[in-house]
């Protein structure tokens, strides 16, 4: 088995192999573009390539060194660990954050400890992405997917409807502009620190040309309420960004623009929506995400575990 790098002519093959939006091809590109170093790397039998994954390396402030993080990968082999030592050492990295999209359940290698401590994965104190989940199968029919939700959550969308709350798909920079605008408007309402602007303006200049990103907005009479940004990589659509307004919060449109967004997802065929994060089964109220949970959990979706951060 080969271990190099993938070359540009092999990206086709490189994106059928990588199972999450955040390994794919184009999302490397998008860090890239910000300025990040990225390493992509395929496992090769013979000409055949088998196993794909990209990370990225960051200097340390003051440090002749660099940190690595390898988000959303698949499952670690031996082979993996050492391809990713000997990069890291070329990188002069303190150490590499590996956060695998392997559900806790799925993957036998998981059942004992000695089997991560057999290839040196050593656990960390802080994650970057979270390690659970809500997932929406999409796969159901609308009818199912409504009787799945808490009876105050189709309540709500009701509300939306009745209202006059309309959304729209779009791929327009006016209403990239929209979303822009409530996303920032919501950071500064809420005081936590988001992605910067070049950021947002750089995920959507590289995604959306391949089709893998746009938004949704939610008017009411003409006003724009909330804005989502929504990615798509092979079966799932994901919600990681979204803003709303405080303005006539009694029409409900979150609600509705979530619901939205879901039948969306079914009309692009897709099988899965990746709400992007969800605190831990019987999460304590007090959590200041709790509100942004109980939101998303009012939609009946399956709370997943990842294996963690390492």
């Amino acid at each position: 088995m080969i271990v190099r790098e993938v070359k540009e002519k092999e990206k086709t093959d490189y994106n059928k192999l990588v199972s999450h939006v955040i390994q794919s091809w184009e999302w490397g590109e998008f860090r890239k573009k910000m300025g990040v170093d990225l390493v992509r790397l395929g496992h090769f039998d013979g000409k055949r390539m088998v196993l794909a994954y990209q990370l990225t390396f960051h200097p340390v402030p003051f440090f002749k060194s660099t940190i690595g993080y390898f988000p959303k990968g698949p499952m670690l082999n031996k082979l993996m660990v050492e391809s990713l030592s000997k990069v890291g050492e070329e990188k002069k990295a303190a150490f590499i954050k590996i956060e695998p999209n392997v559900e806790k359940t799925k993957d036998k290698r998981l059942k004992t400890k000695d089997s991560i401590g057999e290839l040196g994965l050593v656990p960390a104190k802080k994650s970057l992405f979270t390690k659970f989940n809500f997932v929406i199968d999409l796969t159901k029919d609308e009818q199912g997917l409504l009787s799945a939700m808490q009876q105050k959550t189709r309540y709500n969308i009701k509300v939306a409807q009745k209202k006059g709350v309309e959304v729209y798909e779009s791929t327009k920079k006016e209403d990239f502009e929209v979303y822009l605008k409530l996303y920032f408007e919501t950071t500064r309402r809420q005081k936590y620190f988001g992605h910067t602007e070049a950021y947002h303006r750089k995920v959507w200049e590289t995604l959306m040309p391949a089709g893998l990103a746009r938004v949704l907005v939610a008017k009411y009479r003409k006003k724009p309420l909330v804005a989502w940004m929504l990615l798509n990589f092979k079966d799932t659509l994901y919600y990681p960004y979204g803003g709303s307004s405080m303005e006539n919060r009694e029409v409900m449109a979150s609600n509705l623009i979530a619901w939205e967004a879901i039948r969306l997802g079914k009309r692009m065929g897709l099988k899965f929506f990746d709400m992007w994060g969800a605190l831990e089964p019987d999460a304590n109220e007090k959590n200041p995400w709790f509100g942004f949970h109980r939101f998303k959990a009012g939609y009946g979706p399956a709370h997943v575990e990842y294996i963690g951060t390492y």
